[in-house]
């Protein structure tokens, strides 16, 4: 499964939308997204599972590259 990542760079600051940034990581779980995220200090804001067409729009954005959490 791939998950679409929202988060803020610093995890000290408060969160600002405007910095708000993504990334993309294939997983068996939310679980194991944060489980492969929690070193990188990193606040996350929310963690959105992707299927069908709202992947398949996520994927024609020149920013999708898809990290591997397992």
């Amino acid at each position: 499964m791939i998950y679409k990542v929202l988060y803020q760079e610093n995890a000290s600051e408060i969160p600002v939308r405007e910095h708000t940034k993504s990334m993309y990581v294939e997983a068996e779980s939310e679980r194991k997204v944060r489980e492969q995220l929690k070193d990188r200090h990193i606040n996350i804001e929310f963690i959105q599972r992707l299927e069908g067409a709202h992947l398949a729009y996520e994927q024609q954005s020149p920013h999708f590259k898809v990290e591997n959490a397992q």
